[in-house]
């Protein structure tokens, strides 16, 4: 009687571990279809860091996006510093990759020489913002499990519809993340709110995603980012411009040999 219980307990345990995991893979699947079909975007932002004490430095960049046209591999992103005088003209190039490790090169003007970021790195701030390396690399779906585990409000100004919250591990080597958490708008499938966790698996970072406008009767894009880091209480806003899905992006740009020249 004993092993018909605990057979019964495992068949539970794996019948909803089993779900969990199918329907976090069917959220960011239909997250991933959703967004799919822009081909290529460019757009102005202002990064804008705050440190504990609550001391602004302010970033205005350039970027491009193109998107994946290769099996395999992820999207491109080509982003150029314009301001302050510190960092103008620094580049930072990005190829995710999804099988094998992600590409990303930064120039520095003052060295006047490319920077290859390795693996072990992708952990690192980039360019002293609360964001990591890996955090600018795009969202594919085979980066990460995705374990299901309930619905509720959705954190933040959505707080009045509902969120999928699925927590996404990473694949990939060399991740500075245990895990995250994330939060999905229920109808719209787009991220609402990620929890970061480290390799000690505390709560590291936070990044919500607010002021959202459509795009080509189909592409949601956020244009304010917050991620702040609860560990030493700094921050790093992003605020973007209006993207322009219609641009003529040169593809020969995304490539590192060339990234002395552009301007």
């Amino acid at each position: 009687m004993k092993k018909i219980f605990y057979s019964y307990l495992l068949t539970i345990f794996f019948f909803n571990l089993s779900y969990a995991d199918q329907k976090g893979i069917d959220i960011a699947k239909e997250t991933v279809k959703r967004n799919t079909g822009w081909v290529g975007s460019e757009v102005v932002f202002q990064m804008i860091l705050k440190n504990a004490s609550g001391g602004v430095a302010e970033r205005k960049i350039r970027s491009m996006a193109l998107e994946n046209d290769k099996p395999n591999e992820g999207d491109k992103s080509l982003s150029i510093f314009d301001t302050p005088a510190d960092v103008e003209g620094t580049i930072f190039l990005s190829h995710t990759k999804i099988k094998k490790p992600d590409d990303q090169w930064l120039f520095l003007p003052a060295l006047k020489r490319v920077k290859r970021i390795s693996s072990s790195n992708k952990s690192g701030p980039f360019m002293g913002s609360e964001y990591a390396y890996e955090d600018l690399l795009s969202f594919e779906i085979d980066r990460f499990t995705h374990t299901f585990l309930r619905e509720e409000k959705c954190p933040g100004s959505f707080k009045d519809v509902d969120c999928f919250v699925v927590e996404q591990t990473p694949t990939y080597e060399n991740s500075g993340y245990t895990r995250r958490i994330v939060w999905t708008h229920k109808n719209d499938y787009i991220a609402v709110y990620i929890d970061y966790y480290d390799r000690k698996n505390s709560l590291l970072k936070s990044l919500t995603f607010d002021n959202y406008k459509l795009y080509k009767n189909k592409f949601w894009r956020a244009h304010e980012l917050n991620m702040v880091n609860h560990q030493t209480k700094k921050s790093t806003l992003i605020v973007y411009e209006a993207y322009n899905f219609d641009a003529a992006i040169d593809k020969s740009l995304f490539n590192a040999n060339k990234l002395k020249r552009i301007r």
